[in-house]
């Protein structure tokens, strides 16, 4: 069975590369491991798949912490707006909602992987189920690709086997053993846009309450400023979860890390202090626990009570002039110890990778083997939340399938 192009994986990338490749005249076979295309789509942006982000390319780098710009060359050849156009000419209109996320408008990421599997058909793409286990070369070039039961020539490979997260979805790192076998280095994968684990049980204690309009900031062992961020925060059983802690996942560095939360940022310290006064001189013949209502949510107060050593119980026009200042610093930076991430499998993403100096930035092709393209989150490139990992998959994979070799390429020793 021979092809022009084989791509590994029935991901976002591995069917983007698929068409494009398909779409610049090769004949594709596309290998999927599960039954069918798309399994890891179909949860991401919780069910509506987070498309993109409405923004400019230099903007999706710098939202890229992790060799961002390795990614310049092929995001400006095909930037967010190209993305956008590209669903909305085949059939799946788009929106654009709070921090400029990109989702299609039925709100199904069934519509987006209806879009790519009507483009599959289109193109005359072969795609078969079938779990890849080598990468065949000779001379340093590629010739095909190995399955426990079948063999497959083609003058081009493209690797879109995915990472580690979610591995119920056919993530197991498969695309990081089969470089590996051919000479490239993998970065160890670790999770990223991952949940945190925490010291003690004030999370614990919290758990299931969600927080907005919050500032964060993390900060290392040392006190140095890692990361900071403004939105949402969710307290779990184990310890934060939540669009702000899983982008400071990305940032997160060895043990003793610390998270400050700030639970008033639009109010200076001096203005909250007032605020707290009046608060306090509104229910001054109410019991501490009980004068904190319209300051903090109810699950809160007996965190934030234990950790001043203030009784629940005393009144709040008992409360001295330093237990206030104290009450007024903890609100504008609540301290959580981060011990450490949840399991890559709880990732939304994997950091880490094949690591990008052994790869061409602007055709995606391997610096070692001829022939040998990469794509998506097999590489080690990863953003935070808000579609700019979509988008990377999409710019990886329309390089890589408009750089491929076809039969013709190689006769001519291109």
């Amino acid at each position: 069975m021979t092809y022009d192009v084989i791509v590994i994986g029935g991901g976002p990338a591995g069917m983007f590369a698929a068409i494009t490749a398909a779409q610049n005249g090769s004949r594709v076979l596309l290998l999927e491991r599960n039954d069918r295309l798309g399994k890891k789509l179909l949860i991401t942006g919780k069910g509506r798949c987070n498309v993109t982000n409405h923004c400019s390319a230099r903007e999706v780098l710098e939202n890229t912490p992790r060799n961002g710009r390795f990614l310049f060359s092929v995001m400006e050849n095909f930037p967010p707006e190209k993305v956008y156009a590209f669903f909305e000419e085949n059939g799946c209109p788009l929106k654009t909602e709070r921090g400029n996320r990109v989702f299609p408008v039925s709100d199904r990421s069934q519509s987006v992987l209806d879009c790519l599997v009507k483009l599959i058909r289109k193109n005359h793409i072969t795609v078969q189920t079938d779990r890849v286990t080598d990468i065949l070369t000779k001379d340093g070039a590629v010739i095909g690709v190995r399955s426990r039961e079948h063999t497959y020539e083609a003058n081009s490979v493209i690797l879109a086997a995915g990472g580690l997260s979610y591995p119920a979805t056919g993530s197991t790192g498969d695309g990081y053993a089969m470089a590996r076998a051919l000479g490239h280095t993998i970065v160890e994968p670790e999770g990223s846009l991952v949940p945190l684990e925490t010291a003690g049980t004030d999370c614990q204690d919290m758990q299931g309450l969600s927080l907005r309009n919050v500032a964060v900031k993390l900060l290392d062992q040392r006190g140095k400023l890692l990361y900071k961020d403004f939105g949402e925060l969710l307290f779990t059983h184990f310890g934060i979860s939540g669009p702000t802690a899983l982008s400071a996942s990305a940032h997160l560095k060895g043990e003793g890390c610390r998270l400050l939360i700030d639970l008033k940022p639009a109010l200076e310290p001096q203005k909250l202090q007032e605020r707290i006064m009046r608060d306090l001189d509104q229910y001054r013949n109410r019991t501490m626990e009980n004068a904190l209502t319209d300051l903090l949510p109810r699950s809160m107060i007996p965190v934030v009570l234990r950790k001043l050593n203030i009784s629940a119980q005393l009144q709040a026009n008992s409360l001295k002039k330093e237990q206030r200042r104290a009450l007024t610093e903890l609100l504008k930076a609540f301290p959580v110890e981060i011990t450490g991430k949840r399991p890559v499998a709880e990732a939304i993403i994997t950091s880490g990778g094949i690591r990008v100096s052994e790869i061409n930035p602007k055709t995606m092709e391997s610096k070692i083997i001829s022939g040998l393209f990469f794509a998506g989150e097999v590489i080690d490139c990863d953003a935070y939340t808000g579609g700019f990992n979509l988008q990377i998959a999409w710019a990886t994979a329309y390089a890589a399938g408009a750089n491929v070799k076809t039969g013709i390429d190689k006769k001519q020793g291109m």
